[in-house]
């Protein structure tokens, strides 16, 4: 499980040293927040749905909660890296495009009715809880820290609706305790907001969870995953056999010409001989770099995607900065940008293209981005689906937005460590 290391703090001597209190303050804030317009807008849905259901026209305003309950997911894992810097990757699948097949793909997820009930807490109770914490265990001792200057200016006052303060030396009193009462609060502030934090976690992040859905997409995707190896055995074969082999026996014969040849003859065919190796040579090549990259294992990704780049036809800027990778992790981000850029090439139509990679902590992110058409399907074909498999195989997920009329974004994230240099 993780936020091992906000538990862990809260044992701290020097917690108060560390930024982990402030980080929780401002969580805890932002949660009362989101809280307070989440339930603001469940009220109003709800109560319109309800009420508009004798006509029909509230029956799809009933679903808004479980609609919105996946962009307030997307909000949530964002506002955890306030209390923690671990990625947290979204449970949801790639879905396809357009409305109907995003919301089919939603429906059918537990990861969205986990959704909708993080959103049910965080409306009810979460939200309430964390503004009732902030209120207590900031606003109060602010008000009361600042009590002297308050009895200075309009005199005796009522602190908090229920003590009174006649003189400064009284407001200096309260002004001594709000500071105890702010330092004390930095432990049960941290502890809820760590709490908040693991539980968002649990709810709204991919983990061990939908076993019987992870087991079956597991198992389609193996299948997928050896029907493309033996595709791609049969492809080099063919290839060998077709190319290189038919050279190689071609070179063969005329070598064989010339040991029984002389002079001028046999000199021709050696030079004919020469050729024909040069061509086996640069066929072999050309079979190895599509298996694996030579430039990727010894200089990286980003010379490896550098070198993509430059034999595009459609122009591409390439912003690629991480370091060295596992290397199945830099084979499938290779293939990623390989995989995405011929798909530019062959059927966007765009006039530009984008490639961008970044490591962020243990996620690796792969984004290519073209201007065109747009429109593409994953269903489609087998290159994208194929693709998507390689990406599941270390862990990794693949997205692609392609919206009629463009532009198109395929985004893979991998989760993996740097390899030792």
């Amino acid at each position: 499980m993780r936020l091992n290391g906000p538990w862990q703090a809260l044992a701290r001597r020097d917690l108060l040293a560390t930024s982990l209190p402030w980080r929780a303050l401002a969580y805890l804030v932002t949660g009362a927040v989101v809280g307070v317009v989440v339930l603001a807008s469940l009220v109003v849905s709800l109560t319109a749905g309800a009420l508009l259901t004798v006509f029909l026209v509230g029956v799809p305003l009933l679903a808004v909660p479980v609609v919105a309950a996946v962009p307030l997911g997307a909000l949530e894992r964002r506002r955890l890296r306030i209390m923690d810097a671990e990625p947290a990757p979204s449970p949801h699948r790639p879905a396809p495009p357009g409305p109907r097949g995003w919301l089919g793909t939603r429906l059918r997820e537990q990861a969205t009715w986990r959704a909708l009930a993080y959103t049910g807490l965080l409306a009810v109770v979460l939200g309430p809880v964390e503004l009732i914490a902030v209120t207590y265990g900031l606003v109060a001792p602010l008000v009361m820290i600042f009590a002297p200057v308050s009895v200075a200016e309009a005199g005796p006052i009522v602190l908090l609706k229920f003590w009174p303060l006649g003189s400064l030396t009284e407001a200096f009193a309260a002004a001594l305790l709000g500071v105890a009462v702010l330092v004390l609060a930095a432990y049960p502030i941290t502890a809820l907001a760590t709490a908040h934090a693991l539980l968002a976690r649990l709810l709204l992040t991919s983990g061990k969870g939908e076993p019987g859905e992870r087991l079956a997409e597991l198992t389609r995707s193996r299948s997928r995953l050896v029907e493309a190896f033996e595709v791609e055995r049969r492809r080099i074969e063919r290839d060998l056999h077709d190319g290189a082999q038919q050279r190689l026996v071609a070179l063969t014969m005329t070598l064989g010409l010339a040991k029984v040849s002389r002079g001028e003859e046999a000199a021709e065919l050696v030079a004919r001989a020469h050729e024909e190796a040069k061509l086996a040579l640069a066929e072999i090549r050309d079979l190895v770099r599509g298996i694996h990259p030579r430039i990727l294992a010894d200089r990286g990704l980003p010379a490896a995607v550098a070198e993509l780049a430059d034999r595009s036809p459609v122009p591409v800027e390439v912003d690629v900065d991480v370091p060295r990778l596992p290397e199945p992790v830099e084979s499938v981000a290779y293939f990623v940008v390989s995989e995405g850029l011929a798909n530019v090439a062959k059927h966007s139509g765009a006039e530009r293209a984008r490639v961008r990679g970044r490591l962020d902590g243990r996620l690796l992110t792969v984004e290519i981005r073209d201007d065109g058409v747009g429109g593409a399907d994953v269903t489609a074909g087998t290159g994208l689906a194929g693709l998507a498999d390689r990406v599941s195989a270390v862990e990794g997920r693949l997205m692609l937005s392609s919206p009629p009329g463009g532009p198109t974004l395929l985004r893979a994230e991998i989760e993996c460590l740097p390899a030792l240099p």
